[in-house]
């Protein structure tokens, strides 16, 4: 039996204001010292991290009360308290090439809540509110929490699974376009894992190209960063193969961007879709998944789509009878739907 709803908006609330929390830990860099240095009483974590005493000491009690930190004796007086961020959630809260590592989702829920002015607003015109008015927060977040994927599984996972894109990819001369790319850990991947390649990377927000570009470069990595439109994409190919990451459900011209992507094609060459794992079919009730990405469709999603015209207003939730669509209005004679297990995503292959 679930719970009344009046009793599931209360702990709806209070994880979401626990979700706060740890965007303070991240926003502030307070994870790390209690990881690294810990156990620490709140003036030593006010001290490691330069912030105030009694802040420290709130946060440090709401985070213990909340199960994300430990401290050793909660009946000794406030300042003699040690707290310490036990080895089991590293991996969530500080390891960023972690595969747990999703504590970057509480700065794309900050990032929202900085705008949710506007998305009401935009719910009232249908004008939808721009990308960048997200913020920093949403981005870094966003780029954050899909990095232990993109960085690691799409280049050791996804495309070896299919084995004659894989081997094409590994040729000297080959070119790869990563389309929507954002912060750009996939293109970096994608230049580490085929250093014969040439790879590009392309995103409309110019923001997320400036930090791919000094993050590809604190990495040591060839790549080009191109600040352009989806639709743009052809006019740099041709390629060997066009990734589309988490990116396709958001673009409010997805045809358009999937007709350009095919035009960029070389001979042989393949589009890689990799998309939400939601189910084939609208339900209601739905399971976790499903509510999650549509608490993303209703605050962020669909009104990034809305601020352009015209616009497909796909919101979150593309399935993969919808991206079958998309392809074949776009052209393309082979849709294929892979049985890679790629976690919270499917991997789609499309060809000419």
């Amino acid at each position: 039996m679930t719970n009344s709803l009046d009793e599931r908006l209360v702990e709806g609330v209070t994880a979401a204001l626990e979700v706060y929390g740890v965007h303070l830990g991240r926003a502030l860099a307070l994870y790390a010292p209690l990881a690294d240095r810990g156990p620490l009483t709140a003036v030593e974590l006010a001290d490691a991290a330069g912030i105030d005493d009694r802040c420290a000491r709130e946060w440090l009690e709401q985070q213990a009360v909340a199960g994300y930190l430990v401290v050793d004796d909660p009946s000794r007086p406030a300042e003699q308290r040690r707290y310490v961020l036990p080895p089991e959630h590293v991996g969530v809260l500080v390891d960023v090439d972690d595969a747990a590592h999703v504590s970057p989702l509480a700065d794309m829920v900050a990032g929202i809540g900085q705008v949710l002015p506007e998305v009401v607003e935009s719910y009232r015109t249908g004008a939808g509110v721009p990308y960048r008015r997200y913020g920093q927060d949403f981005r870094r977040g966003q780029g954050g929490v899909n990095r232990p994927a993109f960085s690691r599984d799409l280049t050791e996972v996804w495309l070896p699974a299919l084995p004659d894109l894989h081997s094409a990819l590994g040729r000297p001369g080959a070119r790869i376009a990563d389309l929507g790319c954002g912060l750009g850990f996939s293109t970096i991947a994608l230049a580490k894992a085929y250093p014969d390649a040439d790879v590009v990377g392309i995103d409309s927000d110019p923001p997320s190209i400036d930090e791919a570009r000094e993050l590809a470069r604190q990495a040591g990595v060839r790549v080009q960063y191109v600040a352009a439109d989806a639709a743009e994409v052809a006019a740099h190919g041709p390629f060997d193969a066009v990734v589309i990451l988490e990116a396709l459900h958001d673009m409010a011209r997805p045809v358009e961007a999937l007709r350009a992507a095919q035009k960029g094609l070389a001979e042989g060459g393949c589009v890689v879709v990799v998309d939400e794992r939601v189910q084939a079919e609208f339900t209601a009730p739905g399971d976790l998944v499903e509510r999650m990405m549509y608490g993303w469709s209703i605050s962020h999603c669909l009104p990034t789509q809305l601020a352009e015209e015209p616009s497909a207003a796909i919101g979150t939730l593309l399935r993969a009878s919808h991206v079958a669509s998309l392809a074949e209005e776009a052209g393309f004679a082979h849709f294929e739907e892979t049985d890679i297990d790629a976690g919270f995503f499917r991997v789609y292959r499309l060809l000419p």
